[in-house]
């Protein structure tokens, strides 16, 4: 009973998440699907490298969210309702900061952007036609990460949930009216889309408020000098986590993209295997930066040790489920994706690394969570250094040798460190 008890408190985290993270790329791809009606190929373009930009701009500020759920989840537990509501307002605070900053600095951000990506001037005017009016959203943008963490941690993954289908309808409303009905074009779409990022801002922030009950705390102590210590010593090292993780990423793109068209796409097609099992992992990461940040914060080490044992058990089950499907189908899934024989067949050489991700992944995102809700992060930081130095090493040693195997073999191993190291040290640590 107290297994199934369980069980439906990690589903009804779990589930509500999972719908959030697969509406959430939505954002960008009704920006591209409006825009690849409007007559050129050169709008497209504009929308993928502004998407780019805004895409590794906020995932650097991913600390926001997570340093938030965590800390919250803490307060909870350990039944501070005051605590819980300076959280907050502080990471409210530090978010639409950091947003203004980026307004602030945006042109030379931009400009700085747009010559790493090497566009042509055309495609590359209308990208800063689109990213100049949507970076009047990053205080939205940002201060959302905060308010969807303090959500998570409060134990609601629910409003998150209803919040990103909400902004999903005010974007496509509103983008198909200024681009079709008021011929903005380009900018039409970009301002549907900031009209829906303040619109998931306002509805989060006024939910807290009514629903929640958050009063206005004193600025004195929304800066008290401990706090903000503790605040961003735990986001620092989620940050330098963050840089390590784009590290990896934009190198086993850079390689592929080195390998030729035909490799690069494989290598994209294939990662969406990975993308996809995140997002179901990632749901379940959630509930345990929940649950577990509530146990740790009750000091209930029993829950605790309970909770971690059941969602490393549902982390291995939807592995399971996931390599196997994999495995057997997943030449369906590439044929959805792309009609190119030249793809499909190369694609299939690959299919059977992209089928290993699940399992050995599904630790990194499991451990991920519950540490993310107790706030070891500097636990996190270590393994995922280590993880991606092997990363580094394998792919030195390996991808002159048999290539693309090589390179997918490291970021297998990757994958496989960082949860292996985070189960080894977490348990030597707590004995």
């Amino acid at each position: 009973m107290l297994k199934n008890s369980l069980d439906r408190q990690i589903l009804g985290l779990a589930l509500p998440a999972i719908v959030a993270n697969i509406t959430t790329p939505l954002l960008s791809l009704v920006d591209v699907a409006i825009v690849g009606h409007l007559g050129s190929a050169v709008y497209v373009g504009a929308i993928a490298v502004g998407g780019s930009i805004f895409s590794m701009l906020y995932w650097l500020f991913g600390f926001l969210r997570f340093g938030t759920s965590g800390l919250t989840a803490q307060a909870l537990g350990r039944g501070s309702a005051r605590q819980t509501s300076l959280l907050l307002q502080r990471s409210l605070l530090i978010a639409l900061g950091f947003g203004l900053i980026l307004i602030t600095a945006h042109y030379p951000l931009g400009h700085a952007a747009l010559s790493f990506m090497d566009t042509d001037a055309d495609t590359a005017g209308k990208a800063w036609l689109y990213f100049s009016i949507l970076i009047y959203g990053a205080p939205a943008s940002l201060a959302t990460f905060a308010l969807t963490g303090w959500f998570v941690g409060m134990q609601d993954t629910r409003t998150p949930m209803w919040i990103s289908l909400l902004v999903n309808v005010v974007n496509i409303t509103a983008s198909l009216i200024l681009v079709y009905a008021m011929d903005y074009d380009l900018a039409g779409v970009a301002y549907g889309t900031l009209l829906a990022q303040w619109t998931g801002f306002i509805v989060s922030a006024a939910t807290c408020a009514i629903h929640y009950k958050v009063r206005p705390q004193p600025l004195s102590e929304l800066l008290h000098v401990s706090e903000l210590k503790t605040f961003f010593k735990v986001n620092t090292d989620i940050f330098l986590r963050t840089v390590c993780l784009i590290a990896v990423t934009v190198w086993f793109t850079r390689t592929g993209a080195g390998l030729g068209p035909v490799m690069l796409a494989v290598n994209t097609l294939l990662m969406q295997f990975f993308i996809l099992f995140s997002y179901i992992m990632d749901g379940f990461a959630f509930a345990g930066e929940a649950i577990c940040g509530k146990s740790y914060g009750a000091s209930d080490s029993h829950s605790l040790n309970r909770q971690i044992h059941r969602l490393l058990q549902w982390g291995l089950a939807l592995a399971a489920v996931f390599t196997a499907g994999y495995a057997l189908g997943g030449q369906y899934l590439i044929a959805l994706l792309t009609n190119d024989s030249g793809v499909i067949e190369t694609a299939e050489k690959y299919r059977l690394w992209a089928a290993g991700i699940p399992l050995a992944g599904f630790m990194a995102f499991t451990w991920d969570g519950v540490l993310t809700g107790m706030t070891r992060t500097r636990l996190m930081l270590g393994t995922m250094s280590a993880a991606s130095a092997i990363f580094f090493i394998l792919y030195l040693l390996l991808f002159p040798a048999i290539g693309n195997h090589g390179l997918w073999t490291a970021f297998l191993a990757y994958l496989f460190t960082r949860g292996c190291l985070q189960h080894i040290f977490y348990y030597r640590n707590n004995r």
